[in-house]
């Protein structure tokens, strides 16, 4: 029998030339020139195409075939610790309390309300996500909102992982209506008198692009077009205000926003303008009462200040300060209720919630005490009301949702998550470094291991970092990770420049010409740890995905030797190609954010340097798993197919590459709360057989 050999991509001759450069590319054919119908419909796949892929899934199968009962364990482990039967905390609006929950095996959740002014009263079930997925193999929901009235739903889902929407609609007594729209983002917003919904939808480049506005019992066909984006680069989205006075049309690419408002109470009026788009100034809007408050960077407030402004007459200039800029202090969202502002702040790496009366301007912080933790808020939409809600966690802690009664100033807790396997939080330590970059950047690190792991140098780590669009990732309680720290492993997360770990500041020296600052703190963040006594180089696995696979693409090119493996899920490496393909979703509402090789040379330069498929190199790499969604909008397939087939040609030594293409799933993967873990299972299978540390 023929030993199955790892297959290498046939390498077809193409060139593609930019400001007199040429640049080989044998394995550009991986792109299929029909993507846009393969988004649709995933059988249309050229079939040489599908066969590479299809040929690489094999030969990760058959690598990978030793761990199935590790796999399968593993995957026990992680279903342990989530409880089957959980629910969300009923979140009030008016009359009714609104939830969601699973049923035990379900891979989808129930949506369900209960009378609000009962803890204990009878449930009445609105839509059954698990019934709905029934025969599908890709089942996401985007969005479930229920009407102002009580009396209706309106539900968005995707049934193929390419994040085309269909929303249709239901009463609250269970019967469907007729009403379908196709081609949305998922995004729906209702106007006061429930007859009248606005919506978003793609154009023939998946880009978000249209607002509609739809009266139910009509066809989708007549629906007006509200608002139409004709910039490329600026996607739009809808929303209602708290208090669901108006509803808001959003327009942004990454550092430019612009928002409009429609009367809620009257659907037919015309979108009004808050202010008009200036180059690099992001505000965002929230409704309380007469005026609007705004989340602003405007003035050169780097850090977000707050302002308001008379909702009559929301222009530029009648926008008065009420929140300072504090540089250093990065506000990053701002909430209204009817008597209060709630902002999220985030310095010196930390969040916290500040609550600021509006009546007479006095303020107050709600207290954490760990060294590393997450925050959020969230949950209800009654305006008028004392209480605000939001979650906590950290590394050692599981999630915690608490109300907070901002004029007591008491806390209340109303569930704490559950880890049915069980857990202890004093079997865990977690703590922050600070990992000095090559340029004397401190870069925060949070660290976890369990308290009979050795810091002596001998452990194995996992460092998770992403670094871009000025996403930070939180300090929080992950049970699927619990799997590699009760097995040795320290596992750390990289607060780089790109995200706002430490401001807006963080964000900007870690994108266009100092995007290379990303991946220099991130292997600052692993000498550190080495340096530490955490660990020791070469026994560190590295985990990206999107642009946090780029960020694992890249780092592994400039230090092959400090990294014992490389997780890359979905990963956006051919950096160069995809920023020179207009057509392609993303890329002119990326720009902002990595620069437009297109028109600039420079731009061409510092992502050609970079690029992790251009920069591949003869080496000895350490081992590698990449993976792909065939319906991926986001970051398409052939991103990291094209990324290991040169690899493949280029490296130098034997280790496991792998590439997992998922034929039926997009960018998140499997959506179902089970499937989805199953994936999990198989990265840290990977992680543990390249550590060697299998179970017997």
């Amino acid at each position: 029998m023929t030993e199955p050999r790892p297959p290498r991509a046939e390498q077809r001759s193409h060139s593609v030339t930019q400001h007199g450069i040429t640049r080989e590319d044998p394995y550009a054919w991986l792109r299929d020139d029909g993507w846009q119908e393969v988004m649709r419909e995933p059988e249309k796949l050229q079939p040489d195409i599908r066969a590479h892929l299809e040929a690489e899934n094999t030969w990760t199968e058959h690598v990978m075939a030793s761990t199935t009962a590790e796999q399968d364990t593993l995957f026990g482990e992680m279903k342990g610790r989530i409880k089957e039967d959980d629910s969300s905390v009923p979140a009030p609006d008016g009359p009714w309390a609104y939830y969601r929950r699973f049923e035990v095996g379900a891979q989808h959740p129930r949506w369900c309300r209960r009378a609000s002014a009962s803890a204990d009263g009878q449930e009445q079930l609105l839509y059954d996500g698990d019934q709905a997925s029934k025969g599908k193999p890709y089942f996401r929901i985007g969005a479930v909102q229920h009407s102002p009235d009580h009396r209706r739903l309106a539900v968005a889902v995707d049934d193929k992982g390419s994040e085309f929407f269909e929303i249709r609609f239901l009463e609250l007594d269970g019967s469907p209506l007729d009403d379908v729209l196709r081609d949305c983002n998922g995004g729906v917003a209702w106007a006061n008198d429930a007859e009248h919904v606005f919506y978003t939808v793609l154009d023939d480049k998946h880009r978000p692009c249209k607002v509609l506005r739809h009266r139910l019992g009509t066809e989708q066909a007549d629906d007006v077009v509200v608002y139409e984006e004709k910039d490329p680069g600026f996607f739009v989205g809808v929303s209602t205000t708290e208090g669901r006075g108006c509803v808001l049309i959003s327009t942004h690419d990454h550092t430019t926003s612009e928002v409009r408002l429609i009367d809620a109470n009257d659907p037919m009026s015309a979108p009004r303008l808050v202010a008009a788009r200036e180059r690099d100034v992001e505000y965002s809007v929230s409704q309380q009462g007469d005026s609007l408050v705004l989340h602003t960077n405007v003035d050169g407030a780097i850090d977000f200040q707050v302002m308001r402004t008379p909702l009559a007459s929301p222009g530029r200039e009648h926008w008065t300060t009420e929140v300072a800029h504090r540089e250093g202090c990065l506000i990053l969202s701002v909430g209204t209720f009817k008597d209060w502002t709630v902002r999220l702040e985030r310095e010196n790496g930390l969040p916290r919630i500040v609550i600021r009366s509006r009546t007479s301007g006095e303020e107050h912080e709600i207290a954490f005490d760990e060294a590393a933790y997450s925050l959020g808020l969230g949950g209800g939409w009654d305006f008028d009301t004392d209480t605000v809600r939001f979650s906590y966690s950290s590394p050692t802690t599981p999630q915690q949702v608490f109300d907070y009664d901002m004029r007591t100033r008491v806390r209340k807790l109303l569930k704490t998550q559950e880890v049915p396997s069980g857990h202890n939080p004093a079997d865990y330590r977690c703590t922050r470094l600070l990992a000095k970059s090559h340029d004397g950047e401190e870069v925060p690190v949070s660290v976890l291991w369990h308290v009979d792991t050795p810091i002596d140098g001998s452990a194995p780590v996992l460092l998770y970092g992403y670094g871009a669009y000025g996403m930070t990732m939180p300090a929080d309680f992950g049970t699927a990770r619990l799997s590699l720290v009760d097995r040795g492993f320290i596992y750390a997360i990289a607060h780089i420049r790109g995200g706002m770990a430490k401001g807006y500041r963080w964000y900007t020296q870690g994108k266009l010409a100092h995007k290379t600052n990303t991946f220099h703190d991130f292997i600052a963040a692993a000498e550190h740890l080495c340096s530490s006594g955490y660990t020791t180089a070469g026994n560190i696995t590295i985990q990206g995905g999107s642009a946090g696979g780029m960020l694992v693409g890249a780092a592994v090119n400039m230090r092959p030797d400090l990294w014992k493996a490389v997780v890359a899920e979905v990963p956006f490496v051919d950096v160069l190609t995809t920023m020179s393909d207009s057509d392609l979703p993303l890329t002119p509402p990326e720009w902002p954010e990595w620069g437009n090789p297109i028109k600039d040379r420079a731009h061409y330069d510092q992502i050609a340097a970079y690029s992790p498929y251009d920069n591949i190199q003869a080496a000895a790499y350490p081992a590698i798993l990449a993976t792909a969604g065939l319906t991926d909008p986001r970051v398409t397939y052939w991103e990291p197919a094209k990324w290991v087939a040169r690899l493949r040609e280029c490296k130098t030594n034997d280790t496991p590459l792998l590439l997992k293409t998922y034929m039926e799933a997009g960018h998140a993967g499997a959506a179902g709360r089970f499937e989805k873990l199953r994936e999990v299972a198989l990265v840290y299978a990977f992680v543990l057989l390249v550590n060697a540390r299998l179970s017997d």
